[in-house]
């Protein structure tokens, strides 16, 4: 299990470096200069040349690429065509706000979904089953950015119990910053838990049905107990791989929402750089996003290993 997991990883590096090559070739061949982007069209010729030398754009791309992969493992992503700052602070300080999010927006998912999931199953054919199937249903209409509108109106507009935007730091203290997190991250929530839901009642209506179920049936054990006791551990395999493939939805998510909301992450700052044609910000967020995605799946292999052991001898 070692060795496929010492693989898998060999694998993540290999397939990150070909998401660098491809980032840098489809971004940085793109029409325009950044240089005339950045000083605008009454520059001087000479003031561009050096605009561009100070850029590095007199470079070839090769050189411009081997530079930039060269700097990732230092923490030197490049400077900002655009504010002329290190991309590296700018990463940081919207991660400090993406990264609580969605953290917040998984626990959300997990907290609904599992619960209504394993309802639903327990109960199949009742009322409680349809109630669960309606909500998965409704979450799974619903638009995440439309829902985050109704959250405003509600909580924010009607109610008063948050703002209905904008992010105050960690400076200002754990709790005024979570608290603006709350909508935002219920908004990400309510879409991956209405398909985490359906996924958990299907898997654990399958393992109930499994020959070792019934064995412990035969035992005496109640359908309850049997479930929690022997179900549930394998009903949570499937679970956990689509709750990793939807890591890439929520990141997709966090563009919009952290603009409905106005937050300062990493969403909001994809889409100011691609607007302003930041070509470094943009390439090296594209590079982040995946490897975000990639880590997570890697750590939904090593959760198969904790909720399988038998998977631990192979």
């Amino acid at each position: 299990m070692l060795l496929a997991l010492l693989k898998r990883f060999c694998g993540l590096i290999a397939a990150l470096f070909a998401v660098a090559v491809v980032a840098f070739l489809l971004i940085d061949f793109l029409p325009g200069d950044p240089a005339l982007n950045m000083l605008g069209t009454q520059a001087q010729e000479d003031t561009l040349a050096a605009a561009r030398t100070a850029l590095g754009l007199d470079k070839s791309p090769l050189e411009r690429f081997f530079i930039w992969i060269a700097g990732i493992p230092s923490g030197d992503f490049g400077i900002s065509y655009r504010y002329r700052i290190p991309v590296s602070g700018m990463l940081l300080e919207a991660a400090a706000v993406t990264v609580p999010l969605g953290l917040l927006a998984i626990l959300m998912t997990t907290l609904i979904a599992l619960p209504m999931g394993v309802y639903a199953a327990a109960n199949q054919g009742k009322a409680g089953d349809s109630a669960v199937m309606a909500f998965s249903q409704i979450g799974l209409a619903v638009p995440n950015f439309w829902f985050a509108v109704l959250l405003i109106l509600l909580f924010a507009v009607t109610l008063g119990w948050f703002d209905a935007g904008g992010f105050p730091g960690w400076s200002a203290g754990f709790f005024p910053a979570i608290k603006s997190l709350l909508l935002p991250a219920f908004a990400l929530a309510l879409p991956q838990a209405a398909i985490i839901a359906r996924v958990t009642r299907s898997a654990v209506l399958d393992v109930m049905g499994a020959d070792f179920i019934r064995t412990a049936r035969a035992k005496g054990l109640s359908r309850r107990a049997a479930l929690w006791r022997h179900g549930l551990r394998n009903a949570l395999i499937p679970v956990v791989t689509v709750m990793g493939l939807q890591f890439a939805v929520l990141l997709a998510g966090s563009v919009i929402i952290e603009n409905v909301f106005y937050l300062p992450g990493l969403g909001r700052l994809m889409f100011l750089a691609i607007s302003q044609n930041d070509a470094v910000v943009v390439r090296n967020m594209v590079l982040l996003f995946a490897g975000m995605i990639m880590i997570v799946n890697f750590l939904v292999d090593l959760t198969y290993v904790l909720i399988n052991p038998r998977l631990r001898a192979k």
